[in-house]
């Protein structure tokens, strides 16, 4: 029988600094949304250690007495057990990583770690991380290589400071001469590889373009994709309207590829549903744009469902990182029904109905749910359906019996309202759009004039 070999546990600290510009709610959100995506990595968080400044110290993000304090804990040294019972670290666990809640420039980040004796990870590094991971396509993976890539480059410098004269060793002859030091020569392959990881990426933009302007125009489908905040429920909801598996983790960016399923039980038109990376706040504009093809589904869709957490009691912020992107990408434009999600979680079922109330009264068309009710999923299908039915005709096609092979495609193509027969052929009242009604029209008379 094998032996099961538990994996070690991974523990992190977070460190912030709250600069005056940032309130206690928003600071407090931010941290949660990094405890979060620790959580995604698969680290458990056992302390956080915040502090007030004016600005972040220019050396190392901290001030010294900030980061004395935090080497203490992670050494547990007697040293500073003048501090408070909370940030002792009395089990002694073993610290692997320092997650700091901002961005902080390569020097800040060598000076943190060199002084407190541990790995440091700023909150781009940990994003990036995180899409690297879990990108599975292959547009995915490209969009992360260079993203990391642009993040790495800057960071070559400080990496060859730790590395000692070696790392700026020139590569002339014997190490001297005009030759370019090694991270040169890293900086100059990062640059050509992201140059080439870009010609791909628009390679595969159009190809992929094609495929669906192809697929739309043989199927006449119509299409929505699902936006909004990570971990607001979205896979869950995909699901349900689907009625297939997909990736359902209570996890911060648990899928980036985007997945394209049927709107099931299937309607007329036939609808596409798309799920597509989730929005997070204060995630840097550079990696937005190396995801924009992630979210290229938005801009193609007819309809948007944009997928709020009901039970974040910060969920205006969610609304406002959701447009704030949707606006960088320019799919602002297009039709949208706000879904409140997880309308389950808040409270017992007077808090969900009073709280439901406010919901309909601040945004009147919204809809309010839960993903896990069919009731609810029911109601919003129908109404999905409804928006992709306002512009279809209702009208009656004839097709002679001398043609009865067609039948199957009204029934494939259009809503068959009624169906009566003569003797000279069968008659339906259909609803659909003109134009599949009018190739319809045209194949039957081709082939009863045949």
């Amino acid at each position: 029988m094998p032996i099961e070999v538990k994996e070690k546990p991974k523990y992190a600290i977070v460190a912030a600094v709250q600069l005056p510009s940032v309130n206690d709610v928003e600071f407090q959100a931010s941290l949660t949304e990094l405890r979060e995506l620790a959580k995604t990595l698969g680290y458990k968080v056992v302390s956080t250690f915040v502090q007030k400044r004016s600005s972040f110290d220019a050396t190392a993000y901290l001030g010294v007495g900030k980061r004395q304090e935090i080497r203490g804990f992670v050494h547990n040294d007697s040293e500073y057990t003048e501090y408070a019972e909370s940030v002792v670290n009395a089990d002694n666990r073993e610290i692997d990583v320092i997650l700091v809640d901002h961005e902080i420039s390569p020097s800040q980040a060598r000076n943190l770690e060199n002084e407190i004796g541990c790995e440091v990870m700023d909150r781009t590094m940990v994003i990036l991380e995180i899409f690297h991971r879990n990108a599975r396509s292959r547009a995915a993976r490209a969009q992360v290589e260079i993203a990391r890539l642009g993040y790495m480059a800057p960071r070559l410098r400080e990496a060859a400071k730790l590395a000692g004269p070696q790392g700026r060793q020139r590569s002339g002859v014997g190490g001297r001469g005009g030759g370019e030091s090694h991270t040169e020569l890293d900086r100059r392959k990062i640059r050509d590889r992201i140059a080439e990881l870009q010609q791909e990426i628009v390679a595969m933009e159009a190809e992929r373009k094609t495929q669906r302007a192809r697929r739309q125009e043989r199927q006449g489908l119509a299409t929505v994709a699902l936006v909004g905040y990570t971990n607001a429920g979205k896979s869950t909801l995909m699901r349900a309207l689907t009625g297939s598996e997909v990736l359902v983790a209570n996890k911060l960016f648990a899928t980036l590829d985007t997945t394209v399923r049927t709107l099931y039980p299937e309607s007329v038109p036939r609808v596409l549903v798309s799920d597509t990376v989730g929005f997070i706040k204060n995630l840097p504009h550079g990696l937005v744009a190396s995801f924009k093809s992630t979210l290229d589904e938005a801009l193609d869709a007819s309809l948007l469902l944009h997928v709020i957490d009901a039970s974040d009691p910060g969920f205006e912020r969610q609304l406002e990182v959701t447009n704030q992107v949707l606006a960088e990408i320019g799919a602002d434009e297009v039709p949208r029904i706000r879904v409140f999600n997880k309308i389950d979680h808040v409270g017992d079922a007077a808090m969900q109905a009073e709280h439901e109330a406010a919901l309909r009264a601040q945004y009147p068309d919204c809809v309010v749910m839960s993903a896990i009710r069919p009731e609810d999923v029911a109601q919003l299908r129908q109404q999905i359906v409804t928006f992709f039915q306002q512009d279809l005709v209702e009208t009656e096609l004839f097709l002679p019996w001398t043609a009865q092979q067609l039948r199957g495609g009204i029934y494939a193509n259009c809503q068959v309202l009624e169906e009566r027969a003569d003797d000279e052929g069968a008659f339906f009242r259909v609803r659909g759009e003109a134009e599949t009604i009018n190739k319809l029209r045209e194949q039957f008379s081709r082939v009863g004039a045949a």
